[in-house]
């Protein structure tokens, strides 16, 4: 008997979950940032020419250092009732207006479907109320700029592998 051929799927932008320690480094309580609407990741390296005469004529480079960055369109969510906004936006949006270890939140985020990609890093975050016309929905332009490495990581959404 043969084994089924998987086809393979194309991954969707909506792919990635964005996750905020909302506990310490030693204790960590990962809490889902909800209402992602965009997502957008970089991390671009700095290249140096490396180049000398012995290469015979051909350029040489070498990596000297690495940022990335984050961009996230938020819809914002609020309880009325409470008078509250979702305490992963309003840690992050107070993390904005702080300096010192108070200006950084530790995210990760990872593929949603439990593929391998996913990461974790510390980031200076940067809250800018996308504003509009009065049909428009309430979005904030989130903009996590890395302070640090940026790791791989295990994505927490994988299934263990069975023996």
């Amino acid at each position: 008997m043969s084994t089924p051929v998987e086809t393979p799927e194309t991954e969707l932008a909506r792919e990635w979950r964005l996750e905020v320690n909302m506990g310490t480094d030693a204790t960590p309580d990962w809490q889902l940032c909800p209402g992602v609407r965009e997502f957008q990741f970089t991390s671009e390296p700095n290249i140096e020419d490396a180049s000398d005469y012995d290469s015979d004529g051909w350029a040489s480079n070498e990596k000297t250092g690495q940022a990335w960055e984050l961009s996230v369109t938020i819809r914002r969510k609020a309880n009325k009732t409470s008078k509250t906004y979702n305490e992963v936006h309003e840690a992050i949006r107070l993390a904005h207006f702080a300096y010192g270890d108070a200006n950084k939140v530790h995210v990760r985020f990872m593929n949603r479907n439990g593929l391998p990609e996913a990461y974790e890093g510390k980031a200076v975050p940067n809250w800018a109320p996308a504003g509009g016309e009065y049909t428009a929905l309430g979005e904030v332009e989130v903009t996590l700029t890395g302070d640090g490495p940026l790791t791989p990581i295990t994505n927490p959404l994988a299934e263990p592998e069975t023996p």
